[in-house]
């Protein structure tokens, strides 16, 4: 029993048991996003509950729970309608019900605010009518709101030429404020020819806003109108609906294109009725992004340092001060890196450039506001600790016979670092820049206070001069989780669209940190095993 304790067995099983309880939590919390999350969008049946007091309720079944009392049952209806109920939910005793049946003509209607809507299809307008090729109600429907979306396409076409006539009049403006404020006069021939051309693009920008109004107006007398459960009558335009569908008549084919389409439109289309409903592209976008500029300066630096301390700065005082240093920030938290940022790279560098550059927009600032360089550099500042330790380890790994080896062979310092020592450690530096991605892609509350935001107007990537604009503000896949979860005023109807995007983000850091250990492998082969 003594040598079993002196061999150390016990802390090998207890190391192990460890690993396994680990690999057990991991696996658990994604087995619950992936259940909570894939099946978000598969069409549920529309149920109608007849009561015993004569009401009538029509509304997806969501959940069921045992009544407080521990007698009986209780169902949760998806009630939708919400601009006639107040609500999107309500639960029903089952003792309450005296009937459930599920009606083939009962439609589903995805709409661009107040969330759906239940009910039956009565009519269409005249004008809807006329576009339509014939059939039954719903085939007229059908065919009068793809011919409405082939229009509000050409609406949205419309909108990016208003955006890109707007952004010429604000560089146009911004051009004349910086003339003014060099002491030229408003009557200079330059600033006279900016103003004209400003005063052309005013001309268009109205001309295009007018003729887009037109023909909004003309759409909105394409309507439709529906019944609910309780008899209301209730007209909608059809450039108001996202999609319709009518699920207790749906084959399984059916219910399949419905997914798929949820899922591209999820993962290209942009968010509505405030961030619960639509796609995350915008959050996708600015989450890629981030963590690539990000990268782009921590994983530099952090090698950079790691080299001087390991391989040219002597032992000493100021070198163990530096590695405790280090070692220290590694362990701060994240809400201080942000009030750094926020102070140092916002405030700081950000108002000197516009002190410097842009004093003709203040007080408005340019830099000096929140942005995804400022974030990204935040989050820079938060994992580099982990890049040099990483980066250190893996230099400190090597041999020093290789290191004199080299020398004695008549190869420079610099040339043993840079065709020596660093493709040899080369797997251990990008173990680095994978935790440092990974710490970085769940970070939330440092991007509260330098950039993100809820709704961002633009991507910071468009066609206009320079294409890529770092002062803009972004939308963050783990800002929209806290958003919706807890900041939104319907958490139930918010509750689908938490557990999709921390799918998307878990899905984003795998992808991510695979690609990344992929490379690992492949440097650990050559360099390692191979030659170089």
């Amino acid at each position: 029993m003594k040598s079993f304790w002196k061999q150390g067995e016990p802390f090998v099983w207890v190391t192990g048991a460890a690993l396994s309880v680990t690999l057990l939590m991991a696996m658990v919390l994604i087995v619950v996003v992936l259940v909570n999350g894939l099946g978000v969008f598969w069409p549920s049946k529309v149920a109608t509950a007849k009561l015993h007091d004569g009401g009538s309720v029509l509304g997806e079944v969501v959940r069921s729970e045992a009544v407080f009392e521990g007698e009986g049952e209780r169902l949760q209806f998806k009630i939708g309608n919400r601009e006639l109920y107040g609500l999107d939910f309500r639960w029903i005793d089952k003792t309450d019900i005296s009937s459930i049946t599920y009606a083939d003509d009962t439609m589903v209607l995805e709409r661009m605010e107040y969330g759906n809507f239940y009910g039956r299809l009565i009519g269409l307008s005249p004008e809807a009518q006329a576009v339509s090729g014939g059939g039954d109600a719903v085939q007229q429907l059908r065919q009068a709101h793809a011919y409405v979306m082939q229009q509000k396409d050409q609406l949205e076409e419309l909108d990016d030429e208003l955006a890109s006539v707007n952004y010429r009049m604000d560089q146009l403006q911004r051009k004349e404020k910086a003339l003014l404020y060099k002491g030229r006069s408003p009557s200079d021939p330059e600033i006279q020819t900016l103003r004209q051309k400003r005063n052309g693009l005013t001309e268009k920008f109205q001309s295009l806003h007018q003729r887009q109004m037109k023909q909004v107006t003309e759409l909105r007398n394409y309507t439709a109108t529906f019944t609910d459960i309780s008899g209301t009558d209730r007209d909608m335009a059809l450039m108001d609906l996202v999609r319709f569908y009518q699920p207790n008549s749906m084959s399984v084919f059916s219910k399949v294109r419905y997914y798929l389409i949820k899922l591209v439109e999820l993962l290209t289309g942009s968010p509505r009725e405030s961030n619960t409903e639509g796609g995350l592209f915008p959050a996708i976008f600015g989450t890629v992004m981030l963590i690539f500029i990000m990268s782009l300066f921590s994983f530099p630096l952090g090698v950079l340092a790691a080299i001087y301390l390991r391989e040219y700065a002597k032992e000493g005082m100021v070198v163990r001060m530096v590695r405790i240093a280090v070692n220290n920030l590694a362990g701060i938290p994240s809400i201080v890196y942000g009030i750094f940022g926020l102070a140092f790279f916002v405030y700081g560098v950000g108002g000197s450039i516009d002190r410097l550059f842009y004093p003709e927009q203040l007080p408005t600032p340019t830099f000096g506001t929140g942005g995804i360089l400022w974030a990204s550099l935040t989050l820079s500042l938060l994992t580099v600790p982990v890049v040099i330790v990483a980066t250190e380890e893996a230099l400190g790994a090597i041999p020093a016979g290789v290191r004199e080896g080299s020398l004695a062979l008549g190869a420079t310092k610099f040339q043993t670092l840079t065709r020596i020592l660093l493709p040899m450690a080369s797997p251990g530096i990008m173990t680095g820049l994978i935790l440092a991605m990974a710490r970085a892609a769940g970070e939330v509350a440092p991007l509260m206070i330098t950039g993100v935001v809820k709704i961002a107007p633009a991507l910071p990537v468009d066609g206009n001069f320079p294409f890529l604009h770092l002062d803009r503000k972004f939308m963050h896949l783990g800002f929209h989780i806290y958003d919706i979860g807890f900041q939104s005023p319907n958490v139930e109807a918010a509750k689908p669209m938490v557990f999709v995007t921390t799918l998307l983000l878990v899905l984003i850091v795998l992808i991510m940190s695979s690609v990344a250990i992929h490379l690992r492998n492949k440097m650990k082969k050559r360099y390692t095993y191979g030659t170089f």
